[in-house]
């Protein structure tokens, strides 16, 4: 049963765009990790959802309710949120934190709170700890506080922003232990984490974010082990890379070829290889694609085992294989310095992605 579902979000700071048309529904029971480098909108993305940071266009669907400001702070009861760095009344002692939601909000009386937060804390392995104060307490037990708070007010879903990124190595294990026995009771939740390893073993799909949105989706499998997008394979896989953008027929094509020079060089990039790549960069760049199609983006890469280094072109357009130009001298020197070449057309965006293996 479909419980949330984002449509055509769109995120903006004045003339920053940060998300873009970004679409996803999630099922009950789902547990998603949400990954990518730092600034490319994943917690921004799950502020969105439940309104602490708005989009700027686009609608979120709760249990099939339209979120909106009038109706938000009633489902911010059943989708709750754990934040990186825990978020407790320091005021309050961690029983006092845990109750404080289920009587205000839920108007629950004080005994059945208290009932509800020591069975909690039996849960997250705290027990102890309940007549302590914040500042008594570890970064992980903190955490775990934060999380028991949260499954006091009955949550549908649990949005977790980077949960562990505040902690101590050390304590890292003990947040995401409970999150664990979380995903095994069915409780629905999405998780931004840098931990690749818990994100692979505890996720029923995992979204990359990159470009203003998910830039490749799939499950722990396919996007851990079986990437298909570069930049998504070069963050799973710590690939080395040289990026560069051609925006005109008059882009700097100096600037390019010493690119990927310096490239080769520093990572030491065996010559052999090294001349492949920068011959079809340049028939490719320079005399097949910016004639015709004026704009695109050159990505060099190889993962730490140098077992291959792949040569990915994206350029807009119709869909057509730029290599495939007949008898043409340039398209005929790719070719035949290629050990391998895949064409694909992401119809949605309109552009052309070429993957070759050099």
């Amino acid at each position: 049963m479909k419980i949330l579902s984002v449509e055509n979000v769109t995120k903006r700071y004045g003339d920053n765009t940060i998300l873009e048309n970004v679409s996803f529904d999630v099922e009950q029971g789902e547990v998603i990790s949400i990954i990518g480098p730092s600034g490319t909108g994943k917690s921004t993305l799950l502020r969105g959802l439940n309104f602490l940071d708005p989009p700027t266009r686009g609608s979120v669907y709760f249990k099939n309710s339209k979120l909106s400001k009038r109706n938000i702070d009633k489902a911010r009861r059943k989708m709750v949120m754990v934040f990186q760095n825990f978020g407790l009344f320091a005021n309050m002692n961690v029983l006092q934190n845990i109750t404080v939601g289920r009587t205000a909000l839920l108007k629950k009386s004080a005994n059945e709170a208290e009932e509800k937060a020591n069975e909690l804390l039996k849960t997250v392995g705290l027990s102890e700890r309940a007549r302590h104060y914040p500042h008594q307490l570890s970064g992980g037990q903190k955490q775990r506080v934060a999380i028991a708070r949260c499954l006091a007010m009955d949550p549908d879903v649990i949005l977790f922003d980077e949960p562990t990124s505040a902690l101590d190595p050390t304590m890292v294990g003990e947040v995401t232990a409970v999150i664990r026995n979380l995903a095994k009771s069915g409780m629905t939740m999405l998780i931004v984490t840098h931990e690749m390893e818990f994100a692979k073993n505890i996720s029923n799909r995992v979204f990359f974010m990159d470009e203003r949105g998910i830039y490749e989706s799939g499950t722990p499998q396919e996007i851990f082990d079986n990437p298909q997008k570069p930049k998504t394979r070069s963050f799973i896989f710590k690939i080395k890379t040289f990026a560069f953008s051609a925006k005109s027929r008059d882009f700097d094509f100096i600037a390019m070829l010493n690119g990927i020079d310096d490239f080769c060089f520093r990572y030491a990039v065996d010559d052999k290889a090294a001349n492949r790549l920068r011959l079809i960069a340049e028939e490719l760049v320079l005399n097949i694609v910016m004639p015709s199609f004026e704009e695109c983006e050159l990505m060099i890469s190889f993962p730490e085992s140098r077992d291959a280094y792949h040569l990915s072109l994206t350029y807009p357009g119709e869909n057509k294989d730029a290599t495939a130009a007949g008898d043409d001298l340039p398209a005929i020197l790719v070719r035949n310095s290629a050990k391998n070449i895949e064409h694909a057309y992401d119809g949605e965006k309109g552009v052309n992605i070429l993957d070759i293996e050099v």
